[in-house]
């Protein structure tokens, strides 16, 4: 059966167990949008005419629904919004996405070309939800701040976000844009996890005061639906039945509208708009391998100049069916089929491996175990080589083999600048990134099947026996390993373990508190120097990001697998105050896979939040075959509480300003995290336990916080 079969049998339509408002969901099926009315909500206000001031004022806007009204600053404020929809009933949401043509100009005057993300029905599971109100003061206004998440549930927090599937309220954190000047600080409300897939969301803001304690006003359009005033303007109207929806959905979980400063809502995408053209794209090729290895070439086979314990390294090409225009190489998008999902021309992309084998596997006394290997933001495979990596294969006799991601690899670094300049490009890092995990799913079918590597002379001992064991592969991958290794680690068939360390996710929520960005970030703000611009191109380009990284795959991985597809165990390995990939981001993932903590994960006072770990319970015991996060704590400074990086941050300055330059990569306040976890002993040894056949995750850390010490002082 073909791949969107498999999805609809699995995925219900127009969202799953919607018994709370259920008039709210046949809304969302709809095509006039427009739902009957729900007997257990408060009637609305009796309609009265809008003020003739009020309506000059709406005159004013230029309403014809493409733009929301309810946001005059920008065209695609607030963000997301059932505005930029569009009805569909053959999608599983009943919509598909309408962004507005004309928006997001760069400084050359070319404006975002809408099409790709046509194929959406929906918003990101992990979208940023974005408004600007004025000069907010989110203390005084009593918002809830990213240390104390539990606040959003307040019956009286200042923002409210509603799943309208369900009538439940979901955990968020309120911020402002820090690295915006006063006046165009937008309100950033952020999911501490993943929206449900092919759910309604309402978003509610209300008793939000400005810097000088004057409560923040609501715009005239909002002031039109909220308090029904009829008015004469036809894009209104035709709205206003969609915003009743909204009201009565916000009513039911006791959100009062008369109160409100703004409230809109927007569909998240469906799990198959999400993944399914990863899925398509896996089935086919796999369908196409049938009951055989890939095709594979060794080029080299060395055994001088390795690292320490490493007694041969293995590099080759492996060919993989190619969904991608042309060759494959940077810049290639898709080759999109008439139902919209890729196709291949017949082609095979040679995808390079590289592969480390630890001495003691090629004596033959003890078979290694296989593990694919995810390198960092836009490397190489070549990482794999390393010291760092082969002293993990080395300690716990591991054949560690990897190959580039394609799409976030050193190859599309100039692709990367290019979507900064012009971020209509961005399918070509979405769509090669796609393929670069099929890529990688065919290395791990090499790595399991006894006529892959294995029966290969470059894979086996003096004596003819492979170096590893077959059956059963693993993953371990760091840094950007962690990101989209959580994407291939959910659709991936051949190994059902992962490490996934230094993870993090979603890259809209991310890079501006990622250092790595720092060096991106200068072509991004040459071609969109506008900060609101900024985060709105944030959530735009995730909507894309979704089918590339772990944020579009997380509510499928460690429960509610996906056809043919096992359920996976995560161990999250976090550097504490990491200043690539921000702890923050790690903790929603941990939240998506609903992984227990490792306790006690720091030491008391150490975590920036007033309430830490909210959602995190504790290990019950060990061993344990839960996902399981686990903090490293190699004494740098902690993160700071907003939007920007560590090395930016008040605490960071204060203790590292005095340190020579040249010495505060090393120091253990000052210096980065990044690279600790991986190589502490109790590291190492927490992943000898548990990537191995009869593994399970067990506490290799004694009775306090797990600690490393700094990069530098392990030597490799």
């Amino acid at each position: 059966m073909s791949r969107p079969g498999r999805l609809r049998r699995w995925t219900a339509r127009c969202g799953l167990g919607a018994l709370v408002v259920a008039a709210l969901v046949a809304a969302s099926c709809s095509d006039d949008r427009t739902a009957a009315p729900d007997p257990t909500a408060p009637p609305p206000p009796p309609a009265t005419p809008i003020a003739a001031t009020d309506q000059t004022a709406l005159d004013g806007l230029g309403i014809d629904g493409r733009c929301d009204e309810l946001d005059a600053t920008r065209c695609l404020l607030p963000f997301p919004s059932d505005r930029y929809t569009e009805p569909d009933p053959g999608t599983p949401t009943g919509v598909r996405v309408e962004l507005p043509g004309g928006q997001l100009a760069n400084t050359s005057g070319v404006t975002l070309q809408v099409e790709p993300w046509r194929s959406l029905d929906g918003f990101s599971p992990g979208t940023p939800m974005l408004t600007l109100l004025g000069d907010v003061d989110l203390t005084a206004s009593g918002a809830p701040p990213i240390g104390d998440i539990a606040r959003s549930l307040d019956p009286g927090s200042a923002t409210v976000v509603v799943d309208l599937t369900t009538g439940e309220r979901l955990a968020h954190w309120a911020e402002l844009d820090a690295r915006a000047p006063a006046g165009q600080q937008l309100l950033i409300i952020r999911a501490a996890a993943p929206l449900p897939e092919g759910h309604r969301i309402g978003v509610a803001v209300r008793n939000l005061v400005d810097r000088s304690g004057r409560p923040v006003e609501p715009g005239v359009a909002f002031r039109a639906y909220r308090d029904a005033l009829s008015t004469s303007t036809p894009a209104v109207e035709e709205r206003r039945g969609r915003m009743e929806e909204l009201f009565a959905g916000l009513a039911l979980a006791g959100v009062d509208r008369s109160g409100l400063q703004q409230a809109w809502g927007f569909p998240v995408a469906s799990a198959e708009a999400l993944a399914g053209r990863m899925l398509h794209i896996r089935d086919d090729a796999f369908d196409r391998l049938g009951d055989n290895p890939p095709e594979f070439t060794v080029d080299f086979v060395g055994g001088t100049d390795l690292p320490p314990g490493i007694g041969r390294r293995v590099v080759g090409r492996f060919d993989v069916p190619l969904y991608l225009t042309g060759d494959g190489s940077t810049g290639s998008v898709f080759q999109l089929g008439p139902d919209g999902l890729p196709v291949t021309g017949g082609a095979t992309y040679p995808a390079r491996f590289t592969c480390q084998i630890p001495t003691r596997a090629l004596d033959g006394a003890d078979p290694a175990d296989p593990v694919v290997y995810g390198h960092g933001l836009l490397g190489s495979a070549t990482e794999a080589n390393g010291t760092s990596v082969a002293a993990v294969a080395v300690a716990n006799d591991d054949v560690y083999c990897a190959t580039d991601w394609i799409g976030m690899s050193e190859q599309d670094f100039p692709t990367a600048v290019e979507i900064l300049g012009d971020i209509s490009n961005f399918p070509k890092l979405a769509d090669r990134v796609q393929q670069g995990i099929l890529n990688t799913l065919f290395l791990g079918r090499l790595l399991a099947r006894p006529d892959g590597f294995a029966a290969d002379p470059a894979f086996r001992t003096a004596t003819g026996t492979p170096v590893f064991r077959t059956g059963e592969v693993f993953y371990d991958g760091n840094s950007q390993g962690g990101i989209i290794g959580a994407a291939a680690t959910a659709v991936a068939q051949d190994w059902t373990k992962a490490v996934l360390g230094v993870p993090g996710m979603n890259y809209s929520l991310l890079l501006n508190r990622s250092t790595d960005f720092d060096l991106y970030s200068t072509f991004l703000r040459q071609a969109y120097p506008d900060p609101i611009d900024q985060q709105i191109i944030f959530g735009v380009l995730q909507m894309l990001w979704d089918r590339a990284e772990g944020n579009g795959y997380a509510q499928h991985t460690t429960t509610d697998p996906y056809p043919d597809t096992p359920a996976k165990q995560v161990l999250l390995h976090v550097g504490f105050g990491d200043f690539q990939v921000p702890q923050v981001s790690a903790e929603i993932m941990a939240r998506a896979y609903g992984a227990r903590l490792r306790a006690p994960a720091l030491e008391p006072g150490r975590h920036p939040d007033t309430a830490p770990f909210f959602g995190l319970e504790p290990v019950g015991s060990w061993p344990t075959t839960d996902s399981v996060l686990v903090y490293w704590d190699s004494g740098t400074v902690p993160p700071p509480e907003n939007n920007t990086t560590p090395k930016g941050s008040p605490a960071w300055t204060a203790a590292c300003a005095s340190v020579p330059e040249d010495r505060r990569d090393d120091d253990v306040v000052c210096g980065d995290s990044h690279e600790d976890p991986r190589r502490a002993p109790e590291s190492m040894r927490q992943k000898e336990l548990f990537l191995r056949p009869d593994g399970r995750i067990e506490d290799t850390c004694g009775p306090g916080p797990c600690r490393a010490a700094k990069a530098a002082t392990y030597g490799f």
